[in-house]
């Protein structure tokens, strides 16, 4: 597994550069996912541009103006928050603290964040006079909604963390209840759904005050949503950041650390030897002075070794077996027992090899995005492209939870999990938005 990018340096080049350790590849892979949508949502707008279905705005704005005092201190707060944090965390983060909690931390570089709050408001102030004209001038500028992709791409990223937050700590009430402020300002604790409802909320917004029509930008989108998740799923898999399902009992981890196909009984036996991790969320290690230390591992605890949920499923002989039974070593959790002869930040493995699950949404969800893609010339209906991205989004999630373990509600005898319920809305809405839409084409039609 790769946490940050120290490791994959590590790993591909042999080099140890710990500077590099507070860049997540979780991060990484939800930046690379957003710049996908942008791509593909700015190429899908200009098609509906060009056919007629989406207009320009005339939008007055003033040109020749020197930079104002409130643009100058915006740039100097925003220069002082990053170089206070990211200076600070090349040279001043202490050894013992990892850079995730650092950055959530109120320990900086004073002097690296006067530095770079400097440096951009020179920079504005430089770029503003350089556009200085004697008589400031008002002109009227057409803007076309694919203009506007990277406010969408800003708002689908701030609200999109916004609800993700959100919905996990609802999902994951209890825990929240205890600490909250350490549940707000984690770095971790992300749900889809919650980032996905609050900011599609945020967009249409956007877009209707924009003047664009949101039935347009939502069927535009749908691809670049579809796309977007596949390549933040690889950040999943490849950080290891617990969004995995559930263990795979054809399989278990042998003393070399080798998931390896399990005999009679080897399953059981694991189950047993790791008794503390399943039952009390901890494992006891001894240390190098002979003492036993109990270290907390894990938030997946369980009444009995019974409850452990799993599955049986033995991976074809043209498959690797990680396919199908993975102990995600080096998580970015930090979940699980400790590696032999692993000193790193990073050094504990799943118990028990689990389904990575995020890898098939990856596969599933890069599937999905290319039939998304083949169709969309061929759909006439206005919001039949965002009502088929609904249905297939929910019926690849609800079939991803079957293997997967999230916490449940009590819903008239039934105990689905959040993302069941959702994804199962979603499917709804869904068939409810290619009815209405249909039907509206066929009053359109005769009229």
């Amino acid at each position: 597994m790769y946490p940050n990018l120290y490791y994959v340096f590590k790993d591909w080049f042999g080099v140890e550069w710990k500077s590099l350790s507070f860049l997540n590849t979780f991060g990484l892979m939800v930046a690379m996912g957003f710049v996908g949508a942008a791509i593909v949502l700015s190429k899908e707008l200009q098609r509906r541009e060009k056919m007629g279905l989406l207009s320009p705005r005339q939008e007055m704005i003033v040109v020749g103006k020197p930079a104002s005092i409130s643009e100058l201190l915006i740039n100097a707060l925003v220069g002082f928050v990053f170089g206070y944090k990211l200076i600070g965390l090349f040279f001043s983060k202490p050894d013992d603290i990892n850079p995730q909690d650092y950055i959530f931390s109120g320990d900086g570089s004073v002097v690296g964040g006067l530095l770079v709050a400097a440096f951009l408001t020179g920079l504005k102030w430089w770029d503003k006079n350089k556009q200085k004209l004697n008589e400031p001038e008002n002109r009227n500028v057409r803007i076309w909604p694919h203009d506007r992709v990277g406010d969408i791409i800003i708002l689908g990223l701030v609200f999109g963390i916004l609800g993700a937050k959100l919905f996990d700590n609802l999902e994951n009430w209890d825990d929240f209840i205890k600490n909250p402020l350490a549940r707000l300002f984690s770095a971790s604790g992300l749900t889809f759904y919650g980032g996905l409802i609050v900011a599609a909320i945020a967009i249409c917004w956007y877009a209707v005050k924009k003047g664009i029509k949101v039935i347009h930008l939502v069927d535009s989108a749908a691809p670049a949503l579809m796309i977007a998740y596949a390549i933040g799923r690889i950040g999943c898999q490849v950080a290891g950041d617990g969004d995995w399902g559930v263990y795979n009992s054809a399989y278990f981890v042998n003393e070399a650390g080798i998931v390896t196909q399990a005999g009679v009984g080897d399953f059981e036996k694991s189950l047993k030897k790791d008794s503390t991790y399943f039952l009390n969320g901890t494992v006891i290690e001894r240390t190098a002075s002979g003492q036993d230390s109990t270290f907390y591992i894990t938030d997946r605890k369980y009444e009995s070794l019974d409850e452990v949920p799993h599955k049986s499923f033995k991976a074809p002989s043209f498959l690797p077996v990680w396919m199908v039974a993975y102990n995600y070593p080096n998580n970015v959790n930090k979940d699980g027992v400790k590696i032999a002869g692993c000193e790193d930040e990073h050094c504990r493995a799943l118990p028990l090899p689990v389904f990575p699950t995020p890898f098939y949404e990856t596969i599933m969800c890069t599937l999905l995005f290319l039939v998304l893609w083949g169709i969309r010339k061929r759909v006439q209906s206005h919001g039949i492209m965002f009502g088929i991205y609904l249905i297939l989004n929910g019926l690849e999630r609800f079939s991803v939870e079957l293997i997967r373990v999230n916490n449940t509600y009590s819903l008239f005898g039934l105990h689905p999990t959040q993302a069941e319920i959702i994804s199962v809305s979603l499917v709804l809405i869904g068939m409810g938005l290619i009815i209405y839409a249909k039907r509206k084409r066929a009053l359109d039609s005769s009229e």
